[in-house]
């Protein structure tokens, strides 16, 4: 979100909210629509504006929606003991658990030093020019992305403290204008990097979970392995073009960076070799990724491969009960994913999103009558897409509206699978629009080092050339893989 974890509420805002909330709940509800499912529409959009203005922080928006669905009983229950549990349902979701476990997971490599030892390694072999540094800093994120769920503290808690560090060690310093010799493009760079690898990997982003959810309510099942098939080849189309884009859209003064490997040498020798720590760490990797990909051979949830990692840690020493107890992030995940995918597995089973998806979808079936199954794809992902320019969390919008999105695209005849997949990875892929529209930007963009107007443009070309590379290669891609 990108907002502080603690403050006080917003009563002006709240208050405007809930007016017309309180207009909209007192409506007849339209021809198709039970009360309940109207009811349960209104809280779920109420709650989702509540997000976007920053009214509280987004586990207190989440445990305030939770309390407000089962006290009016919206998804029509008729005992208060039937309200709550209706409410609460989605704390038990393995989905839920899997990314709060790998949030505690992945604290071991900041802890350990392992992710800071990756990175230094990629800019040790990759870094004697500027275009090298950024590709070695994005070679560190994909390596650390399969386990690291939080994209924020992947970006901004790994890669970005060493990006920063080297831009400073040129003389680079974001107060001025020497943050264009090469602060501006390995900043700009590493956030559009980082959408890729997020969306590389089912569990490189919260949200894609989400999208996983979402997308089984609709008779689309997504397996991690499935995932990661899909998006190989178009995100490595995407990271191998993306910073050759940025190093042409925000050229940096200084080209060549012999004595970068030079610095990355010299900290690795202040860390020293790798410890007892690190090892462990990566032999739990390994463990994680060996029963995420073959899990379903093995007998073996994700979610249960998840808790071994997390177990194999704790009694390995390199995460301590206090570490788990700690992850703020992980239980604030807990909280408002939740409440978002209550409601929106309630908007699900009560009709609603059949209903609002079919009558969007006969509204554009006028228009589009005749139309490429792909031109239509990729007008509806590209409407996806730039919605997020009116959303300040990424999940946000996939709770919103990416059930919506699917449900259209399969009322107008598109093939579900590839919508599903489309969508999914428009909804990591547009992260880095704004500076304000992930909770990764205002760390990025607070170091001063990239101006806004440079923010903008950049984002959006990227985004354009991110989508082409998806509606081409992509497409192609799942064809060859069967999917449609």
């Amino acid at each position: 979100m990108g907002t502080p974890s603690s403050r006080a509420v917003n009563w002006l805002k709240l208050i405007t909210i809930l007016i017309p909330a309180a207009f909209l709940w007192q409506l007849t509800p339209p021809d198709g629509l039970t009360l309940p499912a109207w009811h349960s529409a209104v809280i779920f959009v109420t709650t989702i504006i509540c997000i976007v203005a920053n009214v509280l922080p987004i586990g207190a928006v989440g445990i305030i929606g939770i309390t407000v669905f089962a006290l009016v009983r919206a998804a029509g229950d008729e005992k208060a003991s039937g309200a709550i549990a209706t409410a609460l349902s989605e704390l038990n979701s393995s989905l839920i658990w899997l990314i709060v476990v790998a949030f505690m997971i992945a604290r071991g490599f900041i802890k350990t030093g392992l992710g800071r030892r990756i990175a230094l390694q990629m800019i040790r072999l990759l870094g004697k020019r500027t275009l090298g540094l950024a590709w070695g800093l994005a070679v560190a994120d994909l390596i650390l992305s399969p386990a690291m769920p939080s994209n924020t503290a992947r970006c901004g808690g790994v890669i970005y403290p060493i990006a920063d560090a080297l831009s400073r060690s040129f003389d680079s310093r974001p107060e001025d204008a020497s943050r264009s010799k090469i602060g501006t493009f390995l900043i700009a760079c590493i956030g559009n990097v980082n959408d890729v690898t997020a969306a590389l990997f089912m569990t490189g982003y919260t949200g894609n979970l989400l999208a996983v959810k979402l997308a089984a309510n609709a008779g689309v099942t997504i397996t991690w392995g499935g995932w990661f098939v899909a998006a190989l080849l178009p995100c490595l189309v995407s990271l191998i073009v993306v910073p050759l884009l940025v190093y042409a859209l925000v050229r940096p003064t200084i080209t060549h960076t012999p004595d970068a490997p030079k610095l990355a040498m010299s900290e690795l020798e202040k860390m020293g070799p790798i410890g007892k720590g690190e090892w462990l760490m990566m032999v739990t990797i390994v463990l994680l990724l060996v029963l995420w990909i073959f899990g379903d051979a093995l007998g073996v949830d994700p979610t249960t491969a998840s808790f071994v990692g997390l177990s194999v840690l704790l009694l390995s020493g390199v995460l301590t009960w206090e570490d788990v107890k700690s992850e703020k992030g992980a239980w604030d995940t807990l909280i408002w994913f939740a409440a978002l995918l209550m409601m929106a597995n309630q908007l699900k089973k009560l009709g609603f999103t059949t209903w609002f998806g079919n009558l969007i979808g006969e509204t554009l079936g006028t228009y589009l009558q005749g139309t490429s199954w792909i031109v239509v794809l990729l007008l509806l992902n590209a409407a996806y897409f730039y919605t997020h320019y009116f959303f300040a969390s990424g999940n946000a919008q996939i709770a919103a509206l990416y059930a919506v999105f699917l449900g259209v695209g399969s009322h107008l005849g598109l093939p579900v699978v590839p919508l599903a997949f489309m969508l999914a990875f428009s909804s990591s892929l547009y992260c880095s629009l704004t500076q304000y529209t992930h909770a990764r930007g205002p760390i990025l963009f607070g170091a001063g080092y990239v101006p806004t107007g440079i923010w903008w443009r950049t984002g959006f070309v990227v985004s354009l050339v991110n989508q082409a590379i998806f509606m081409s290669v992509g497409l192609a891609w799942w064809k060859v893989l069967g999917l449609y």
